[in-house]
C-alpha cells in the first residue's frame, strides 16, 4: 500500500538502515540516526539505476510523488533520470553566474601563489584575446568539445599552432578546477582533444624577411602607419635585439645596463650597454622550444639604446617600457606587434617571431660570404640564446660569457644593416596620443 504522511512522520531510526515503499518505485529511506530521504529506484539501459529527490521533511510526500512522477516522464521519453536531474543542477549553478570567464578568474587567481607576474600576466592575455570572446559567456556545461575546437582552430589559421596547444591547456585547467566544486559534469577540453590539433612542426621557422632591403621597407611602412609609438618603438628594439616576441612587452627598466637615464645626452652611458633578461623569464618564453634556458644578455648597438631612450621619455615612470593602453600597469599585448605587421601588408609575410629567421638566415649568408661560418655560426646561436648541438649545457653557458666580443660585432653590424636609413626613433612620426 502507497505510505501515508503520517507514517513518514513517525519513522524512526533502528538498528540498521531501512526503506518504507510507496510506489512505482518511490521510497522513503531512514538511516540508522533517523535521517530520512526520498528516493527512486528504476531501470535504464538494463541497469538498475537509483535517484535520490532530497530529505524529509523539506519534501512532502506530495512533492517526491511529483517528483517520481517526472522521473517516470523522462524514463517514457528514453531519458536517464539521474542525468536530467544532474543537468538541472548544472543549469541552476549556471544560472548563479558560473560561467566560463567567472570561473577562469577564479581559476587564475588561484596560480598566482605559484606563477610568476610574467606567466600570470601571459596566461591573462591570452584568455582575454582568444577564449573569453568565444565561450567567456556560456555556463560551463552547456561548453562542448566541438565549441572548444573550433576556438582552437581560430587560433591554428593565423599560424599559432603552440598557442592553440597551450590555450587548450589553460582552459582544461579551469574545468578541472570547476568539477570538483560540482559546476560542470566533464572536461570538453581534455587531453582527448590533443588529437584534434595540428602537430607543433619540428624545425620549422616562422614567417620572416630574409632581404635587407625588405626589413627596410617594413620599418618604413611602420613609421609611416597609424600604429601608436610604443608599437612603433617595441617594434624597432625587437628587430634590433631578436629576442622572443613576449620578452619585450614585458620588459622592466631594471634589464637593461650601462644606460644613465638622468643624462639626456648619453655621454655617461657604458661603452657596451647591455639588455640582461633573467633565466627565469627565458625559461617562460622557451617552455615549448626543447632549448637550454639561461639568463640571455643582448648586447644593445647606439640604435637600440636611442630606442630606449626614446621610450623611456614616454613611459620611464611606469614599470614596464611598453605598457598596455588600458592599463600603465599592465604590460603591451603580445599580439600588439603583429597585429600591426598586418595592417602593414606583411600578413604571412612577417611576423614578430620571424626576426630570429631574420637574423639567423642573413647574418649566416654574410658570415658564409665571408668564409667565417665555422667562426660565427655558434656566435649567431648564442645571440638567438640556442644550444648549438654537440655543445653541453655547462659548456654552452660559459662559451656565451667568452662569445662577448663577436656578439657585439655582429649586433652593430646587424644595426647598420637594417636600420641605416630608418629616421631616428626620437621622430618617429606619430598620433598625438599613446
Amino acid at each position: 500500500m502507497p505510505l501515508t504522511d503520517t507514517q513518514c512522520r513517525k519513522a524512526q531510526g533502528a538498528e540498521k538502515d531501512y526503506k518504507l515503499a510507496d510506489s512505482a518505485g518511490l521510497y522513503l529511506f531512514v538511516t540508522t540516526r533517523g535521517a530520512k530521504s526520498w528516493r527512486m529506484k528504476y531501470r535504464f539501459g538494463g541497469k538498475e539505476r537509483r535517484i535520490v529527490f532530497g530529505r524529509y521533511p523539506e519534501i512532502g510526500l506530495a512533492k517526491a510523488r511529483e517528483l517520481r512522477d517526472r522521473a517516470r516522464a523522462e524514463l517514457r521519453d528514453h531519458k536517464d533520470p539521474q542525468v536530467e536531474e544532474h543537468k538541472r543542477e548544472m543549469a541552476a549553478h549556471s544560472a548563479a553566474g558560473s560561467t566560463f570567464e567567472v570561473v577562469a578568474k577564479r581559476w587564475h587567481e588561484a596560480q598566482l601563489g605559484r606563477w610568476s607576474v610574467f606567466q600570470a600576466t601571459k596566461v591573462r592575455q591570452a584568455l582575454e584575446r582568444d577564449v573569453y570572446p568565444v565561450i567567456g559567456r556560456l555556463p560551463l556545461p552547456d561548453i562542448t568539445s566541438g565549441m572548444v575546437l573550433d576556438m582552437l582552430r581560430r587560433i591554428e589559421r593565423r599560424g599559432a599552432i603552440d598557442t592553440a596547444k597551450r590555450i587548450r591547456q589553460h582552459v582544461s585547467a579551469v574545468f578541472a578546477f570547476a568539477i570538483p566544486e560540482g559546476l560542470c559534469p566533464a572536461d570538453p577540453a581534455g587531453p582527448a582533444l590533443v588529437k584534434s590539433l595540428l602537430p607543433t612542426p619540428i624545425g620549422g621557422s616562422q614567417p620572416g624577411l630574409n632581404c635587407v632591403d625588405e626589413i627596410r621597407k617594413l620599418h618604413a611602412a611602420m613609421e609611416a602607419s597609424t600604429a601608436a609609438p610604443l608599437t612603433k618603438l617595441a617594434s624597432r628594439l625587437l628587430s634590433l635585439t631578436f629576442v622572443r616576441p613576449g620578452i619585450v612587452p614585458t620588459a622592466r627598466w631594471h634589464e637593461f645596463e650601462g644606460i644613465d637615464w638622468s643624462d639626456p645626452t648619453g655621454a655617461s652611458d657604458a661603452a657596451e650597454p647591455i639588455w640582461r633578461v633573467s633565466a627565469e623569464r627565458m625559461k617562460l618564453e622557451q617552455a615549448d622550444k626543447r632549448e637550454e634556458a639561461f639568463e640571455h644578455i643582448s648586447p644593445l648597438p647606439p640604435q637600440a639604446v636611442e630606442i630606449l631612450r626614446a621610450v623611456h621619455r614616454l613611459t620611464g615612470r611606469f614599470p614596464y617600457l611598453f605598457h598596455s593602453t588600458r592599463s600603465t600597469h599592465q604590460p603591451m599585448s603580445t599580439n600588439t606587434i603583429g597585429y600591426a605587421y598586418n595592417r602593414c601588408g606583411y600578413k604571412g609575410q612577417h611576423v614578430p617571431h620571424g626576426w630570429r629567421t631574420s637574423f639567423s638566415t642573413i647574418m649566416n649568408e654574410r658570415a658564409a660570404a665571408a668564409g667565417r661560418r665555422r667562426e660565427l655560426q655558434p656566435i649567431i646561436d648564442a645571440m638567438l640564446s640556442h644550444r648549438p648541438r654537440g655543445i653541453s649545457a655547462a659548456e654552452f653557458a660559459y662559451n656565451r660569457a667568452e662569445y662577448m666580443p663577436l656578439r657585439w660585432e655582429l649586433a652593430r653590424e646587424w644595426a647598420d644593416l637594417t636600420c641605416g636609413d630608418v629616421p631616428a626613433a626620437a621622430n618617429l612620426r606619430t598620433r598625438s596620443s599613446l
